[in-house]
């Protein structure tokens, strides 16, 4: 996750203000329950270029191994499946990522195909909604220690 001006960070809140309104889905923030810090984004966007809608995840270095990145991963699939009327739902990481690639794997996303995107080439990986097995919040482990800031979906 890297730094974003003022500006770049308002125009990212406004876009995804925009695609809640719009769509239904969007990205939300990640936030520790225990502290209100901070932790990441993650959420549904959609793609139009590739006639696709994308689970993604950004975490704080500092939350990395903590299963954050795959316990909001988790949540959007949920809400993509139960909530929104999608088929399937992508990932677009790239190669050199491999925390990433092991959330999607976790997520049991497969690889479609190689793309790009703004430029760089990922690897698409795809969960379909008949292959996609709710978890229960027992199964996966301990109690989840973050939750979006704002109910799910925000309204």
């Amino acid at each position: 996750m890297t730094g974003l001006s003022r500006e770049q960070a308002m125009r990212r809140v406004n876009q995804d203000r925009r695609d809640w309104a719009e769509r239904g889905y969007g990205m939300v923030a990640i936030v520790d329950r225990a502290t209100g810090r901070f932790l990441g984004r993650s959420g549904l966007r959609a793609w139009p270029q590739f006639g696709e809608v994308e689970v993604g995840w950004a975490v704080s270095p500092a939350s990395w191994g903590r299963g954050v990145a795959t316990e909001a991963g988790r949540a959007c699939v949920q809400f993509a499946f139960q909530r929104c009327d999608l088929s399937y739902v992508t990932a677009m990481i790239r190669e050199d990522n491999a925390r990433s690639l092991r959330v999607a794997e976790r997520l049991g996303m497969a690889p479609l195909r190689r793309d790009l995107l703004g430029g760089q080439e990922v690897i698409v990986h795809a969960l379909r909604r008949e292959e996609w097995a709710p978890v229960s919040p027992s199964a996966t482990g301990p109690a989840p220690t973050t939750a979006p800031r704002r109910r799910w979906p925000p309204g």
